[in-house]
């Protein structure tokens, strides 16, 4: 039990602890706006605030947008073209537009929000200016959404969507009644996004544009720090300063996790003025998991704090990459002041993030997956938790790149990442915040040879309906495809299913 911590009881029986330590209030200023909003009566961006979203359709923004109609605020938007994820917000009262115009900044506007891909040439930022509102970043205004709350920030370069998705449930489930922003899709949370009446805020924390930088957090977690987004930063030495910088944003009253078995996220936690914490399989960590079997991918494990044995774990999502996932939301929830037990069944109940090793279909016994992993560590991990879950005859794995920036950075690392696929596919790279002449310098064809030179079996299939071609022809019962990118290579997924079928909507084998 957590110290100085005491148990109340819940009408429906649930207990919950109730920390000693008031809601955190800090000072609501981001760092770094653009221009400073004006002084309001009242709660920050709260009921009556008109609020117009730039970039509207992006995960963090959807959710960010959802949180703003839960609290009463007046929400306009934009996306370069149409997007099925936003009928929701339509559905709640947003206002969104598919293309982006000057005319669709209203009249009324106390604020305009971009995200982290929209430029300081876009027609609609520019008529902002011009017009004199405050203008700010998704994660300046996400900084100011959390401000009055007690806030948990979970930041890494992987692992991050899963691990906020895995707190926020274990805190509802626990009654604590969170408002949450992830930069996913959680069925069980029923979206991206919740308002909750409770004291706890949790956020995932990106990295990319130091974006966590704006973000008030009591409890954080840093779950591993890699080399990624180098289209920004110029080499690790400069990431792992950025995420030593998000942990010395953390409150002193607060806790930061860390996984101690990766040092550079150690390097970065040792910045924190917070008590910090570390997680992991290995001996000497604060929060250990003891591993004590598997069935299918899935793990079974002892948590044990401090050589303590706090309680047992049986997760429903395969990969050992879990357990540590797990962890991390197990000592946040922890400190958060939620029992373990009730922590432990919480996360055996969870059933994933959107996009995460997501079953689409089963069609003459050959089963489709699609996942959203797009960095050479998040592709190894998953694809060989695939593996270990499905046990399939062949596995075929649709990889989309995602910018051309980052394949050529992580080229070598990408080619070594595909050793438990059997065959691998590569559309064209997903084109996005690359320049021209970035996305001159390297193709999927120079990826594909990469992986051949690694020993991988690879071909190069530019378009959607030339990959759903192949598989079509290829495919055998008891084979697994998995669809992997953060672009749209979902649709591949989609669209084999319903070749498959003969046009026939796909529900199992």
């Amino acid at each position: 039990m957590a110290e100085g911590a005491r148990t109340r009881r819940r009408s429906d029986g649930k207990g919950v602890l109730s920390p000693d330590y008031p809601p955190v209030l800090v000072d609501s200023r981001s760092p770094a706006t653009e221009r400073a909003a004006p002084a309001r009566k009242g709660p920050i961006l709260g009921a009556g605030t008109r609020v117009h979203l730039v970039g509207i359709g992006g995960c963090g923004m959807r959710g960010a947008a959802a949180v703003l109609l839960r609290r009463g605020a007046v929400v306009t938007g934009s996306e370069r073209s149409e997007c099925p994820d936003l009928r929701p917000l339509v559905r709640q009262g947003a206002r969104v537009f598919f293309d982006q115009q000057i005319s669709h900044i209203p009249q009324q506007c106390d604020l305009v929000v971009r995200s982290a891909a929209i430029k300081d040439d876009n027609p609609e930022i520019i008529t902002a200016r011009m017009r004199g509102l405050p203008v700010l970043k998704y994660a300046e205004m996400l900084g100011l959404l959390m401000a009055d709350r007690a806030g948990i920030s979970i930041a890494g370069t992987h692992g991050k969507s899963t691990t906020t998705a895995m707190t926020a449930f274990v805190l509802r489930e626990a009654g604590a009644d969170p408002s949450f922003v992830i930069g996913a899709e959680v069925e069980q949370l029923g979206g991206g996004s919740g308002v909750g009446d409770g004291r706890h805020f949790v956020v995932e924390a990106c990295e990319y544009d130091r974006s966590f930088l704006n973000l008030h957090a009591r409890l954080a977690a840093i779950l591993n720090v890699e080399e990624d987004h180098l289209d920004y930063y110029q080499d690790l030495n400069e990431i792992v300063s950025a995420f030593a910088d998000f942990a010395a944003r953390v409150s002193p009253e607060g806790v930061v996790v860390v996984n101690g078995e990766d040092r550079n996220a150690l390097a970065a936690a040792a910045a924190a003025k917070a008590r910090v914490e570390t997680f992991g399989l290995q001996r000497g960590q604060q929060w250990k998991a003891e591993v004590l079997g598997e069935r299918r991918g899935c793990y079974r494990f002892r948590v044990l704090r401090d050589g303590r044995a706090l309680t047992e774990v049986v997760l429903a999502i395969p990969g050992l990459h879990h357990v540590a996932n797990a962890l991390a939301a197990m000592a946040l929830c922890f400190h958060g002041g939620v029992e373990p037990e009730t922590i432990a069944k919480a996360l055996g109940d969870f059933r994933g993030a959107g996009r995460r090793l997501t079953w689409r279909g089963c069609v003459r016994g050959v089963d489709v997956v699609d996942d959203y992993a797009h960095h050479p560590t998040e592709l190894q991990v998953t694809i060989k938790a695939a593996r270990e879950y499905y046990s399939p005859g062949k596995l075929y794995v649709v990889f989309q790149p995602h910018q051309h920036s980052r394949t050529r950075f992580l080229l070598d690392d990408f080619a070594r990442s595909f050793g438990a696929a059997d065959v691998v596919v590569v559309p064209d790279i997903y084109f996005v915040r690359d320049t021209q002449a970035e996305k001159d310098r390297i193709d999927s064809g120079t990826l594909v040879e990469r992986i051949r030179s690694s020993g991988g079996d690879a071909r190069y299939e530019p378009s959607f309906a030339g990959i759903v071609d192949y598989l079509f022809k290829v495919v055998e019962p008891g084979d697994l495809v998995l669809t992997m990118g953060a672009g749209n290579v979902w649709q591949v997924a989609d669209d084999l299913l319903g070749r498959l079928a003969g046009g026939r909507a796909t529900t199992g084998c």
